[in-house]
């Protein structure tokens, strides 16, 4: 992480400096083109360019780093880590308002590729076809030995 935020300030130091060489040239050329002015822009340019593949890699470094982190938090409260971890009544009182048994992390996973695959399929436009995802009699994916004795 650190990298990342180092590598995003020397790009924007490296920017600004393009920029105030932008107007120091224009200003010098007495607001005539000329070279020097040309060559101040074409290295604004690419400052410009290079910051916002900084910017870009730090915010997909972000949203990776969210992500794993709402994983994290889901597996936990699935699992019910959470609630061995924090406050018992607090805990307690989360237990009963969902009244849900924690599922294993295993499970969660599968669970979570199962809808993934599902909503693939489902942005392909190829839908599902009736009977294709093996449901039984109560409504559970049969794919997962799991659902039958829930």
């Amino acid at each position: 992480m650190d990298n990342i935020v180092d590598s995003l300030n020397k790009a924007y130091e490296k920017f600004v400096l393009a920029s105030a060489s932008v107007l120091e040239s224009k200003e010098s050329a007495g607001g005539q083109k000329a070279s020097l002015t040309d060559a101040a822009l074409e290295n604004f340019k690419e400052k410009w360019e290079l910051f916002r593949v900084a910017c870009d890699q730090a915010e997909e470094f972000v949203e990776s780093v969210k992500q794993r982190i709402g994983s994290e938090c889901l597996v936990d409260e699935a699992t019910g880590l959470t609630a061995a971890s924090g406050n018992s009544s607090q805990a307690a009182a989360t237990g009963a308002a969902t009244s849900l048994p924690p599922i294993s992390a295993v499970r969660l996973e599968q669970m979570s590729r199962a809808v993934r695959w599902l909503v693939l399929e489902l942005q392909r436009g190829s839908g599902v076809a009736p009977g294709s995802l093996h449901s039984s009699s109560t409504g559970f994916d049969t794919r997962f030995s799991e659902d039958s004795t829930q």
